[in-house]
């Protein structure tokens, strides 16, 4: 008999370690797809990749085929072409709201008209809107953002936070009045451990909008290295396609345990999706978004985006000039080009030449290519409400401001201006301006963008400068304006490195 018991006995504690280490009977596969800085790509871009009615066709397969999806967005669902920049999020609020998502967390871009109006749009989202280190206390988005969801499904409890990039330095001040940043790393940790513990959550899946290794401090990497009950990180900020079959998706956790990073690239060419089975690991995988999917494209979703694209391709049409030569995203020749254009704005504002300019790069969208330039290419490559403004500033201060742009590999730069990029130090020597090296006491007329005047993309050494004149114009309309004064002229390419 107690043989009979002891086997009993041993049977059952086998069956209960399978148990554990399979999963609850009760738990069922998990679906999980996931956007990022899809930037207001609501059709294919130029290398007929993505569209959100394609992204749609996908979605609604992958539903049609599994009991148990989440759909989430890790941010800058917008900006980045005309239609934000015309209805200002209400397309891509209406058209996430179609897709169905069911999580979506703030990107910086999300605050570009500020927080009223964000929040004016996602009063009317349909997803569950996420923020677990921003303090939105006293704000309009305070009713409406949550500080983490906890959901059931698939036989599972599972629980979301969303840590978010800290504004300071990054978003132009008025745009994110009343936000008060908190310790991503911190509040990530905290609330991740009382959805384990308190909640007894399952799973806590963390939707990030901090970069995969951005910045030093938070960022993904440090965050999973850092963390003991996160099992999963979802992120954006930083566009870094993560390979699901390379390293980059797995990082050693706090606890000697190895999470799953998942990260797009940007602009929706593709759909990411992440498999959960029972007592297995996550499984990430990409999905192109491409022409394979036309024909399965939903009517009724398409009719909704019908009577804005007409006022979008009406202006996308019309003509502005014509470029001799292709500029790529990112090259050096449309940095060039850009920050001739701003050098040459800041002349006319001043009335006199300026010293020379400065262009983020990150304010450059897209590329132009060879060809007819229209104005919707224009207002979808300077997608911002910036405007070219003349400032005076001390050359030690200017100095700073070098430095802040090699430590990143260098902005866009005038005519006037050549830089070297110390590799070791990621700080930049041998500055020269007009033939000349930077005079630390001399001050330097400098035409910028006045989200850069006000220390965006962390160029506090601009905020020391003395305003000396604003543009009237958004800076897309001064650039049409100077290219209709080349007077029919074709637009050339500048091919000197002006860093190096």
């Amino acid at each position: 008999m107690n043989k009979i018991l002891a086997a009993a006995l041993a049977l059952t504690s086998a069956l209960m370690l399978h148990a554990q280490s399979s999963g609850s009977p009760d738990m069922e596969r998990i679906v999980i797809l996931h956007t990022n800085d899809t930037h207001s790509q609501i059709d294919p871009d130029s290398k007929d990749l993505g569209g959100i009615l394609r992204r749609k066709v996908l979605i609604d397969s992958i539903r049609n085929a599994e009991k148990n999806v989440l759909l989430i967005d890790a941010g800058d669902a917008v900006q980045g072409s005309v239609y934000f920049t015309l209805f200002g999020g209400e397309v891509e609020r209406k058209m996430m709201n179609a897709l169905g998502y069911d999580y979506q967390i703030m990107g910086n871009h999300e605050l570009d008209n500020g927080v009223e109006a964000l929040a004016r749009q996602w009063t009317l989202a349909e997803a569950g809107l996420l923020s677990t280190n921003y303090d939105l206390s006293g704000t309009p988005l305070e009713s409406i953002v949550k500080p983490y969801a906890i959901r059931q499904i698939g036989g599972r409890k599972i629980g979301l936070i969303a840590i978010n990039v800290d504004p300071y330095g990054l978003v132009s001040p008025d745009n994110y009045a009343g936000v008060r940043y908190l310790d991503g790393l911190k509040a990530a940790n905290a609330t991740a451990w009382h959805l384990k513990h308190n909640e007894k959550c399952d799973l806590v899946i963390a939707v990030t909008h901090i970069g995969y290794k951005s910045r030093p401090g938070c960022n993904d990497c440090e965050l999973a290295a850092k963390s003991e009950d996160i099992d999963l990180i979802i992120g954006g900020h930083s566009h870094t396609l993560i390979d699901p079959a390379g390293d980059m998706g797995r990082q050693v956790n706090a606890k000697g345990d190895t999470i799953l990073l998942a990260q797009l690239d940007k602009g929706g060419a593709r759909l990411g999706q992440i498999v959960i089975e029972p007592g297995r690991k996550p499984v990430a995988k990409l999905i192109l978004v491409d022409r394979r999917l036309d024909n399965r494209i939903d009517s009724a979703t398409a009719a909704i985006l019908n009577p804005y694209r007409h006022s979008v391709d009406s202006i996308l049409g019309i003509p502005v000039g014509k470029s001799l030569a292709d500029f790529p995203h990112r090259s050096t020749q449309l940095s060039n080009l850009v920050s001739d254009f701003v050098s040459d704005k800041g002349s006319a504002l001043a009335s006199r030449k300026v010293d020379m300019a400065i262009m983020n790069r990150g304010g450059i969208r897209c590329g132009m290519p060879e060809g007819a330039v229209t104005k919707g290419l224009m207002m979808q490559m300077l997608p911002f409400d910036n405007r070219v403004v003349v400032i005076e500033i001390k050359g030690r201060d200017l100095q700073e401001a070098f430095d802040v742009m090699a430590a990143r590999g260098g902005d866009a730069i005038s005519r006037e201006a050549r830089a070297r990029i110390n590799k070791d130090t990621r700080k930049a020597e041998n500055v020269e301006i007009n033939g000349e090296p930077i005079d630390p006491q001399r001050i330097y007329l400098v035409a910028t963008i006045d989200y850069l005047a006000k220390g965006g993309d962390y160029m506090e050494p601009l905020t020391r400068g003395k305003l000396v004149m604003r543009s009237d114009n958004l800076l897309y309309d001064d650039v049409m304006e100077r290219i209709g004064h080349l007077k029919g002229k074709k637009i050339k390419a500048d091919e000197t490195q002006r860093w190096y």
